[in-house]
């Protein structure tokens, strides 16, 4: 349970809030207009705080709580301008479009992929082959994650590598909402603050997409369950 002890606002109106900034393509000062209309009266940086608190604890949420995924992942990164310079999410979905992981790496290079697949690999277990782009990092990154089951005594659990453009077009398209919501956004102070806002993206994107198992229920309140 997500703890919201000492907030000055009811639980749900500060979770209705965040899910408006994470869901919809709007800036802070959109959202404090926007909630000023619904009777309350909070200011764009209270609103930023909220976002940054606790987006990051409500996708831990999901991640427990969707739904399997397929052992066929496609991975690749997207640009986020954070202060200025670009930084990197690198993100995965398996073969129907559906979400396997994401992380925001102020890098692009070995260390960043290796980190990126064992952290979907302990989220998601062992996928059968993943589908990459031309680089070269990311091709070392799954290496490691190979070498890594050598030692370990699963050789027959290797990783499959693909590098093939087309099979890969489904991740690419996927990170147009990312895109899409951020654009109003006008770049991140901070990449921490970036980091949390688009796990909240994320999340929900993925009850969007019904990767929690409750299509039957609104997203915003499906949004809301994950802090209780």
């Amino acid at each position: 349970m997500i703890s919201f002890k000492g907030t000055h606002y009811p639980k749900n109106v500060i979770l209705y809030a965040v899910f408006f900034y994470v869901r919809y393509a709007v800036s802070y000062r959109d959202q404090e207009e926007i909630m000023q209309e619904r009777g309350v009266t909070v200011d764009h940086a209270t609103l930023n705080r909220w976002v940054v608190k606790y987006a990051s604890q409500i996708a831990a949420e999901a991640r427990k709580k969707k739904s399997q995924v397929g052992a066929s992942w496609r991975m690749d990164e997207t640009y986020i301008k954070v202060k200025g310079r670009w930084v990197y999410l690198y993100r995965a979905v398996d073969k129907s479009g559906e979400t396997v992981d994401f992380m925001l790496s102020e890098t692009r290079d070995e260390a960043a992929a290796t980190r990126f697949f064992a952290q979907s690999v302990g989220n998601n277990g062992l996928p059968e082959k993943v589908v990459i782009d031309k680089s070269g990092a990311n091709q070392v990154g799954l290496t490691n994650i190979n070498i890594y089951l050598f030692l370990m005594g699963f050789w027959l659990s290797f990783i499959d590598t693909l590098q093939v453009k087309y099979l890969n077009n489904i991740v690419e398209q996927d990170h147009r909402f990312i895109k899409r919501i951020t654009k109003p956004m006008m770049g991140f102070k901070t990449f921490h603050s970036a980091a949390a806002t688009l796990d909240g993206i994320e999340t929900a994107h993925m009850i969007r997409e019904g990767q929690l198992g409750q299509q039957d229920i609104p997203a915003y309140r499906q949004f809301m369950a994950l802090a209780e």
